[in-house]
């Protein structure tokens, strides 16, 4: 197969979807892969790397139009849609839930493309492989994103989340306790903040209770529990995911803004899948904040691309194993042979094979195993 690797153009993502590495994996299983020029610098892995590992490079036009299967890190976005082609698989995070995604949800069934979502593949225990590396990652990052723009300069109330001696810590409530809260609750306790996990299940709570040690609070979820933690939180952390790419559901409503600390930030790394706060919008780290009721709202929908590097490494080695089996059995022997890999499947030339999507945007759902036929 020939697999196709573009450079990423959305706002400030410097991820690549494939290292060296997954270049050399791919090519010893008999396949060609064609990598846009510059498409990993800003990962740190120069052209020539790419070359010596024995991938082609072109332009980005090329690799679109000679690829039988596009390997990416993030949805396209509008002026990519044109370089679709029928048939072509688009192997990526998707995130069609969302309601700004409807334009890419159509984009893609017009095309007759066939569209595996990394945030959907999903295993027989209720894992997810390949979002897992970066929730990990969104999660470390959402305290240190927060922890800046607590700053004065930066707009926030002026407060440091670990304290000093005679000065308490800051507040800081995770609401979601899978692995964006756990993650992002691991950063907070270790810089000493006062740190609240609320979720709705309260065996994760004992969970996470015990290998905290106790250094976190527990709080079952509920509308009257949120509003309560948040009211004299500094910082507040929407790490809610539901299964099957589902759009998250408002948990901070903006009336309880009001109650809150002037200057306090809601980091909401939901926002791939339409933000936990009711007022949440996609925002850019060109432009990562805006504020509601006094409140700093930091809802960039890209967040691992700000440690690139990192991001890259962890999300390509998930990825690549699930890449060469679509690459070396073809992409409907592949998805029949793994269940995990089916659920992936968002749409299959022409037709939206994901109940959560259909749900979302109003469209008709056709189960995978019809649309393959």
């Amino acid at each position: 197969m020939i697999v196709g690797v573009p450079k990423e153009i959305k706002n400030e993502e410097y991820r690549v979807s494939m290292t060296p590495l997954g270049v050399k994996d791919f090519v010893r299983a008999g396949h060609t892969v064609l990598v846009e020029a510059g498409a990993g610098v800003g990962s740190g892995f120069p052209d020539e790397q790419y070359a010596a590992a024995g991938a082609k490079m072109l332009p980005v036009d090329e690799v679109w139009d000679k690829a039988e299967m596009i390997y990416k890190v993030k949805e396209p976005i509008p002026s990519e849609y044109g370089k679709f082609k029928p048939g072509q698989i688009l192997y990526t995070y998707l995130h069609l839930a969302a309601a700004y995604a409807r334009q890419c949800t159509d984009a893609m069934i017009n095309a007759d493309i066939r569209g595996i979502a990394f945030e959907t593949v999903e295993t027989p225990g209720g894992g997810h492989p390949l979002l897992f590396p970066m929730s990990e990652v969104a999660g470390k990052l959402a305290i240190q994103a927060g922890a800046y723009h607590l700053e004065k300069h930066a707009g926030g109330e002026g407060v440091l989340l670990g304290g000093v001696t005679g000065v308490p810590p800051a507040k800081v409530v995770v609401i979601g306790g899978g692995t964006v809260g756990t993650n992002a609750a691991k950063v907070a306790v270790g810089i000493g903040a006062r740190t609240v996990v609320v979720d709705v299940s309260a065996p994760r709570l004992c969970y996470l209770d015990e290998i905290f040690g106790g250094h976190i609070e527990t709080v079952l979820s509920s509308e009257a529990a949120i509003e309560a933690e948040i009211a004299d939180a500094d910082l507040v952390v929407g790490a809610v995911l539901l299964p099957g790419g589902a759009q998250a559901p408002h948990l901070v409503k903006r009336s309880m803004l009001k109650n809150m600390k002037p200057g306090s930030v809601l980091v909401d790394v939901a926002i791939d899948q339409g933000g936990c706060f009711e007022t949440s919008k996609p925002t850019t780290h060109t432009d990562p904040t805006y504020v509601v009721d006094g409140v700093i709202h930091y809802c960039v929908a890209n967040m691992p691309g700000a440690v690139a590097r990192t991001s890259t490494m962890a999300l390509a080695g998930a990825t690549l194993p699930f890449g060469v089996t679509i690459a070396t059995k073809g992409f409907e022997q592949a998805v029949k042979d793994d269940s995990a890999l089916a659920l992936g499947v968002n749409v299959y030339r022409g037709k939206l094979t994901i109940p959560s999507v259909a749900t979302a945007h109003n469209l008709p759902y056709t189960p995978l195993a019809q649309a393959i036929g």
